[in-house]
């Protein structure tokens, strides 16, 4: 039996309410460590005059004096502070469905108000309703995974991401309203490209030492400074793994009892750099083949990252708003929508880094 619009709207409603309260955005898998790593640490901020303004310490301003007995010292007025400052923006993803669509799948739509939906009308919707709410989650983890990657010139109304932020340039970019080419204490630490071979001859412990040169160059200034995010591409992590595997000669043997020889495993289960972990993110090779050539490659790209220093910063009440807009007068169509508000901010760029192989 045919059912009413509303009776639809409120199954549908129903099922978008599952979906929202399981919260699949926020239940990134390990595929996306870095979107996932984002979301984790995320902080709600509000959107004054559309800009988050990061507080940045610039200098100190002394004016350290010796002095002795009865000598004149001098005081100053001291302007340490710059605000580097961050506009929202706003991502849309959403579907529909028409009548003709519904009927192709036993659905069929009445005006009449005394209409009652079958139980096979029921299920239909929910199948139907479950496969669009999957790939409409699919598509906002995959495409906003990619805009906290990108630089923001991929589009005028996406926002500056990890490749601005972290930049492989860091000279020559502004970031924050902030140009870095006349401010070194605005730029991200950098280190590539990496040669691990020199004169023909395969040298694994170069790359350790340059990683080790970077972290430094990532604690200098201050404690908080020091990373606790690693995440590089593929090619990359093949590197390191090599590197480490012959930086550090190991040979562990499990014997079983009787006449069972040794179990051997090549595999690795898990890589660290200084007590954190290092994650291979498969976005970087996707960027590879979605935009490719870049240079350098996502491929061979690692960042040191600090949580402290880089934040999701969505506005309250705007992130990943469920949309149900009302059925248009002259179009027999149902929608449905997820949009969110949302800037990505660094108060502290020279807390990170890039780096890369040749």
């Amino acid at each position: 039996m045919p059912m009413t619009p509303a009776q639809f709207a409120a199954g549908a409603n129903r099922q978008l309410e599952v979906y929202s309260r399981d919260n699949p955005v926020d239940q990134i898998g390990y595929e996306k460590p870095f979107l996932k790593w984002l979301i984790a640490n995320k902080k709600e901020a509000i959107g004054g005059n559309q800009y988050f303004n990061e507080k940045v310490r610039v200098g100190y301003d002394s004016n350290y004096q010796n002095y002795y007995g009865d000598d004149q010292v001098d005081y100053n007025r001291r302007d340490t502070v710059r605000l580097a400052k961050f506009a929202w923006f706003n991502f849309h993803d959403g579907f529909m469905l028409n009548e003709d669509e519904l009927a192709a799948n036993g659905i069929i739509l009445t005006d009449d108000r005394n209409a009652v939906a079958t139980g096979a009308e029921k299920i239909q919707i929910y199948n139907l309703l479950t496969e669009n709410f999957d790939v409409l989650r699919e598509g906002v983890q995959e495409q906003f995974n990619l805009e906290m990657l990108l630089d923001g010139s991929q589009d005028p109304k996406a926002a500056q991401g990890l490749d601005l932020l972290v930049s492989t340039s860091p000279s020559s970019t502004t970031v924050g309203g902030i140009n870095a080419a006349n401010a070194s204490w605005w730029q991200n630490n950098v280190n590539g490209p990496i040669a691990l071979s020199p004169g023909g001859t395969y040298t694994p412990s170069i790359l350790i030492t340059e990683m080790e040169e970077t972290w430094r160059d990532c604690t200098r200034y201050g404690k908080k400074s020091a990373p606790d995010k690693i995440i590089c591409g593929g090619a990359f992590y093949d590197a390191y793994r090599d590197a480490v595997n012959a930086t550090n000669q190991r040979q562990i043997t499990i014997r079983e009892g009787g006449n069972g020889g040794p179990k051997v495993d090549g595999g690795t289960s898990d890589l660290y750099f200084k007590g954190v972990l290092v994650e291979y993110d498969p976005t970087f090779d996707e960027i590879d083949n979605l935009f490719g050539p870049i240079s350098p490659a996502w491929s061979k790209r690692c960042y040191f990252l600090n949580s402290k220093t880089i934040k999701l910063r969505p506005l309250p009440g705007h992130w990943m708003v469920n949309r149900k807009p009302p059925r248009m007068y002259d179009r027999y169509v149902f929608y449905w929508a997820v949009t969110s508000k949302y800037r990505l901010t660094t108060n502290k760029r020279n807390a990170n880094a890039v780096l890369w192989i040749s």
